[in-house]
């Protein structure tokens, strides 16, 4: 990625190369670079405040100087970019404070005028679980109150870690096909060994648990989502490039959890930090299940992609596999592994190596 920004290319680029929203809600990103010239700053929201969680931090560390690089092209349009991360996470940092020769402000400095921030500046908050909703981190680091607004309203853009380093893959031409992701759990009364994985777009559920070692009982619940923000899913399911966590749950444990609309939180049920994070693990199963629709939580605003190929099929990585609808916001999908095509619906596409 070298060279200044096209700003007018950005949204294409990062449209075609099928960008969604990795924080975990899934919504495609280039609506919000379609709209740069409305912004004035840049919030990287790197709170990820799931406590078994670490691809944020860890995109960081391994991914600062294409972060940084990204961060210098944006300021020919954004004057300011902010990344808000935790305060106890701030080793994890220390790669991407170097490489973009951050201004660091700690807690007790905050909040922050943005029209006195000159290039990046890292603010680190208080280590709060709700600080990772984007409209309290606004608040919190930079006094910006938005109410039932959009950020860009207020003149911000805001993007997790994983999005905008897909961002950055896009701006070089590269399709999501893959994402990281935790798995973990609390069976029998025993947690599980929380596993970092980078695994093809459509990975299944069931194959991510095999991995891990996980022989699941059958009354297990599996959850997409972390201990704090979760929702039942299905071991057939393909991941999708919002997935950030999956868990293996005690019945008893998720009726405890579960509220009213579905959301499970364990948090206090059980003990989730973790002492020494391992690297994340490759994993590249015989199949996937690749998902038309990133996300489901938007009532109808987001369109799943069109399948643009039929069962019988050969396809290569990167191909074009379904095409963003135009009824309302959609993003392509691509072939995250080479094989057949062997089934498709209008919720999926199956491919399985030759």
């Amino acid at each position: 990625m070298r060279g200044s920004l096209d700003v007018s290319d950005l949204a294409a680029a990062v449209q075609v190369a099928g960008v969604v929203g990795a924080g975990g809600a899934g919504f495609p990103a280039h609506v919000k670079w379609d709209q740069l010239e409305a912004a004035s700053y840049l919030l990287v929201n790197h709170q990820e405040s799931e406590p078994n969680s670490y691809v944020d931090k860890w995109l960081a560390r391994r991914h600062a100087d294409r972060l940084a690089a990204l961060f210098d092209r944006l300021q020919a349009s954004l004057g300011t970019v902010i990344v808000g991360a935790k305060w106890a996470d701030r080793e994890w940092l220390a790669p991407l404070e170097r490489a973009s020769a951050a201004t660091v402000y700690e807690p007790a400095e905050l909040p922050l005028d943005p029209d006195a921030v000159s290039g990046v500046a890292i603010a680190y908050t208080e280590s709060t679980y709700e600080y990772g909703m984007e409209g309290l981190l606004l608040q919190v680091v930079a006094d910006t109150v938005i109410g039932r607004d959009l950020p860009i309203e207020h003149g911000w853009i805001v993007q997790n870690t994983e999005t905008l380093c897909n961002v950055a893959g896009a701006l070089d031409g590269e399709p999501v096909l893959r994402t990281h992701l935790h798995v973990d759990g609390f069976l029998a009364g025993d947690r599980l060994s929380n596993q970092l994985f980078d695994v093809p777009v459509g990975t299944p559920v069931s194959s991510l648990f095999a991995a891990a070692g996980i022989d699941l009982p059958s009354e297990a619940v599996l959850v997409d989502g972390g201990p704090g923000w979760g929702f039942e899913t299905a071991a057939e399911r393909g991941v999708a490039a919002p997935t950030n966590c999956l868990l293996a749950l005690d019945p008893d444990l998720v009726a405890e959890g579960r509220y009213e609309n579905g959301r499970i939180d364990v948090r206090e049920l059980t003990d989730w930090s973790l002492d020494d994070p391992p690297a994340p693990e490759r994993l590249d199963p015989e199949r996937v299940r690749v998902p038309t629709l990133p996300g489901d939580r938007f009532d109808g605003a987001v369109a799943p992609a069109v399948p643009a190929v039929e069962p019988g099929e050969a396809v290569q990585v990167g191909d074009r596999i379904a095409e963003p609808a135009s009824e309302a916001y959609s993003v392509p999908r691509h072939a995250p592994i080479d094989g057949e095509v062997t089934a498709v619906t209008d919720r999926s596409i199956e491919i399985r190596r030759r």
